[in-house]
């Protein structure tokens, strides 16, 4: 019997990528492990990211029900990098020039 495995090739994705991944995690309310599986970082790389996006008031933690919300800016942010990603995209190829799943 043959044992078949999956890999997964990850590509190097820009910290625009990762805090779009982010945002777009938190827009129902999720959990800091949730974000963290969903954005497919590690617990470090995780605290870091949540930091600048807290601190840029991207992203709010609700106290009671431990939960992370995207605030209006952080849609705004998700919004305006989608833009600028139509914008640089190549018409021809349709590769996205940052890479950017919004």
């Amino acid at each position: 019997m043959r044992s078949y495995q999956i890999i997964t090739i990850m590509k190097n994705r820009s910290k625009i990528e990762i805090l779009n991944k982010i945002l777009e995690s938190s827009k129902k309310g999720t959990t800091k492990t949730r974000i963290m599986y969903n954005a497919l970082l590690s617990y470090r790389q995780l605290l870091e990211y949540m930091k600048i996006l807290q601190e840029s008031e991207l992203l709010e933690y609700e106290e009671g029900k431990q939960l992370y919300h995207i605030t209006e800016k952080g849609l705004r942010f998700l919004s305006t990098t989608k833009e600028i990603n139509e914008l640089l995209a190549p018409k021809t190829s349709g590769y996205p020039f940052l890479k950017i799943e919004a």
